[in-house]
């Protein structure tokens, strides 16, 4: 993509837009996205640039997440039939390969997520992020059985050539444009065509625990008032809810609860939509496509 002023779409005010509709008439299309990560304890954590290395305080709460986190996620996911769509880092699938074989036998979705945490699109050296998008893509797929569809950045970044590269990966759908409440299409320059999917800044235990410093209850809330809002519009037009998550963070034993009652609320509500990222995509492609 060349550099822009503005984003590689056209400017869509919602009130403008045709109504969208999910399959059975749904209000809202909710999907949960864990981001499981990988972090090498030889760099540096870029949640902690100054840390020495090894950081051990700084990586070990990240650990904790693929040891325990995400096998209480599993169980809360389970209890209300959720598939998840995970943001994956490829290098977990070399180093904690059961997380993929437990995820596998729930039918959950594998979205790339760059090789590591530890390392970000715009700081690899020139001409290595092709080579780091193929090899992230080619790993989940050899671990997991499929290929990815969905992408989601490292810390959200990309570079002018990201989603470029990506088309030319055959990625289908990317989250790092949290700039709306459904899917829109984007255009690269040589005419090939993304979609965006709703991800969330806001509903997001990183700003929410370790930038804000909410409490477990605080988030509950905050899930439970985005979800009441986007449930009364999506009675005009299906809106988008997206829950992000790390098991490092909101899988900890007194904030688990916090997330079971959140979603315990919403799926106590009728037309609501448990859908993975590759399903909300292709609803959406379907109707634009007509």
């Amino acid at each position: 993509m060349k550099p822009r002023k503005y984003g590689p779409f056209d400017y869509s005010p919602i009130i403008h837009r045709k109504k969208l509709s999910w399959p059975k008439g749904e209000r809202v299309a909710l999907w949960i996205i864990p981001n499981i990560e990988y972090f090498s304890l030889e760099e540096k954590i870029p949640a902690n640039p100054n840390g020495k290395v090894p950081d051990v305080p700084t990586w070990s709460a990240r650990d904790y997440g693929n040891r325990i986190g995400v096998f209480r996620f599993m169980d809360v996911f389970d209890r209300y039939g959720i598939r998840a769509t995970v943001a994956l880092n490829s290098d977990v699938c070399l180093h904690h390969p059961v997380i993929i074989e437990e995820g596998n036998k729930r039918n959950w979705e594998w979205m790339g997520h760059n090789k590591t945490n530890t390392r970000r699109l715009p700081d690899l050296p020139e001409g290595e992020e092709p080579k780091v998008i193929k090899e992230t893509l080619d790993v989940i797929e050899r671990v997991s059985g499929k290929r990815p569809k969905g992408w989601l950045g490292s810390g959200l970044q990309e570079t002018w050539n990201t989603l470029d590269c990506l088309a030319n990966e055959g990625v289908e759908y990317v989250c790092d444009w949290t700039n709306d409440d459904q899917p829109y299409p984007m255009t690269l320059d040589d005419g090939k065509k993304l979609l965006s999917v709703p991800y969330s800044h806001d509903i997001n235990d990183i700003p929410v625990f370790e930038h804000h410093h909410r409490t477990a209850d605080e988030f509950r809330e905050m899930i439970c008032r985005q979800f009441d809002t986007l449930y009364a519009e999506g009675a005009q037009s299906g809106r988008v809810m997206a829950i992000c998550l790390h098991p490092y963070l909101t899988a900890k034993p007194y904030r688990i609860g916090a997330l079971d009652q959140a979603l315990a609320y919403i799926c106590a509500h009728k037309d609501v939509w448990l859908a993975t990222g590759t399903e909300i995509a292709d609803c959406y492609r379907a109707q634009m496509d007509k």
